[in-house]
C-alpha cells in the first residue's frame, strides 16, 4: 500500500498526516533512524509526529494529546504519564524498558511494549569484533603501515603488540540468553572452550560464577542490569580472575566498577578490555577508562547495523498493530 503523505516541519519535528485515527509521537527517532530507514510502517496507523531528540523539559508538551508514544531513551516518568489522559500505548524502540515508569503506566491502563531479540546477531558479532581487535590490534598495525613504518623495518613483517591466538582459550560468558549463546557459537568456531554462568539455564557449560572468574581467559558480559549485577565486575571479583584476563562488555556499562577496571588495567591484572557501553553515555571526559592502558571503547554501536535496526522497526510496527487489534504482544507491564 502506498501512503500519500504531506511532510512538513513542526516545532522541531517532522509530521506525517494521513487518514488514520491515532495521534502518534516519536520522541527520539534519530538514534533508530538517522535517515536510512522508513517511518511509513507507523504512519499507516494515524497522524505521526517524529522528533529527532527530546529534552526532558519538553516531554509533557510534545506528547500532549497523543494516544501513542514511541521512545528509545527519552524517559516517560509518572508526571509525564499522568499529564496525558489520551495516552493508551507506549512503544519502546529498544529492549530495555527502565526509561518508562511502568507502575504509573499500569495504573493508568497504558500498555507498554518493548522490542526483544532484534540485535542478537549484531551484538554477538560486535563482542567478537572487540575481542579480535584486542588479539590482533588490526587498527593499530594498519595505521602503522599507512604512516610509513613498514618500509623502515628490516624484515618483511613486524608487530609491536602481542598477537593472541584464541584456539583452546576459555571464554566465560556471564548471561546465557540469546546473545550469550550466539557469542558462544562464534567463539566455539574459533576453537574456544565455553564456560557460562546463568541463574536460569541448565546447560553442560554452566559453572559457578567463582569458577568462571578463576578459569576464564576472556570474560564477556551479556546479563541485564539489576541490583544483583550492578558493578559485578569490581575490585573483589577482579582479584578472583586470572592474571592477564580480557574483559568484554556489550551489555550495560553499570555492570562494571569503572575505576576498579581502570586500576586493574593499569597494573596489568587485566590485560585488556573491550567496551561498547559505559556507565554514563555519552562518556564523560573524567571517566577513568579513557586513560587506562589497553582499553578499547566504542560508542554503543553493537546494535546499529541497518539489518538489526530494520528488524527493530518492523517489530515496533507489529507491536503497535497487535495492540490496536486488541492483542498486545511484547508487553512489559501488567
Amino acid at each position: 500500500m502506498v501512503i500519500q503523505d504531506i511532510l512538513y516541519e513542526t516545532t522541531g519535528g517532522l509530521m506525517k498526516k494521513n487518514n488514520g485515527k491515532e495521534k502518534i509521537v516519536v520522541l527520539d527517532g534519530y538514534t533508530l533512524n538517522p535517515g536510512d530507514l522508513s517511518w511509513e510502517g507507523l504512519s499507516q496507523f494515524g497522524e505521526l509526529t517524529i522528533y529527532e531528540r527530546t529534552d526532558p523539559q519538553d516531554v509533557i508538551s510534545r506528547i500532549a494529546g497523543a494516544s501513542v508514544v514511541i521512545t528509545n531513551k527519552t524517559q516517560l516518568d509518572e508526571e509525564a504519564i499522568k499529564n496525558n489522559e489520551s495516552l493508551r500505548y507506549i512503544g519502546l524502540i529498544a529492549t530495555g524498558h527502565d526509561v518508562v515508569d511502568k507502575k504509573a503506566a499500569s495504573a493508568a491502563g497504558i500498555v507498554v511494549t518493548n522490542v526483544p531479540a532484534y540485535s542478537t546477531m549484531a551484538v554477538a558479532q560486535m563482542t567478537i569484533a572487540l575481542l579480535l581487535e584486542i588479539c590482533h590490534r588490526t587498527a593499530h598495525h594498519s595505521s602503522a603501515v599507512f604512516s610509513g613504518q613498514w618500509p623502515l623495518r628490516k624484515d618483511d613483517t613486524f608487530w609491536d603488540y602481542p598477537i593472541i591466538e584464541l584456539d583452546q582459550k576459555k571464554i566465560g560468558i556471564i548471561g546465557y540468553g540469546r546473545i550469550g549463546r550466539q557469542t558462544a557459537k562464534i567463539a566455539k568456531a574459533l576453537g574456544m572452550k565455553i564456560l557460562a554462568y546463568s541463574r536460569t539455564a541448565d546447560d553442560p557449560e554452566i559453572v559457578s560464577l567463582d569458577e568462571l572468574y578463576s578459569s576464564a581467559d576472556v570474560i564477556s558480559l551479556h546479563c541485564p542490569l539489576s541490583d544483583e549485577t550492578y558493578q559485578m565486575i569490581n575490585s573483589n571479583s577482579i582479584k578472583k580472575m586470572k592474571d592477564g584476563v580480557i574483559i568484554i562488555n556489550t551489555a550495560r556499562g553499570k555492570l562494571i566498577d569503572e575505576q576498579a577496571l581502570a586500576d586493574a588495567l593499569n597494573c596489568d591484572k587485566v590485560y585488556a578490555a573491550g567496551l561498547d557501553v559505559v556507565s554514563k553515555e555519552p562518556i564523560e571526559p573524567g571517566n577513568p577508562l579513557l586513560k587506562a592502558k589497553n582499553c578499547f571503547i566504542t560508542p554503543h554501536i553493537s546494535w546499529v547495523p541497518i539489518e538489526a535496526r530494520q528488524r527493530l522497526m518492523d517489530i515496533a510496527v507489529n507491536n503497535l498493530r497487535e495492540f490496536l487489534t486488541g492483542n498486545p504482544v511484547n508487553q512489559v507491564n501488567t
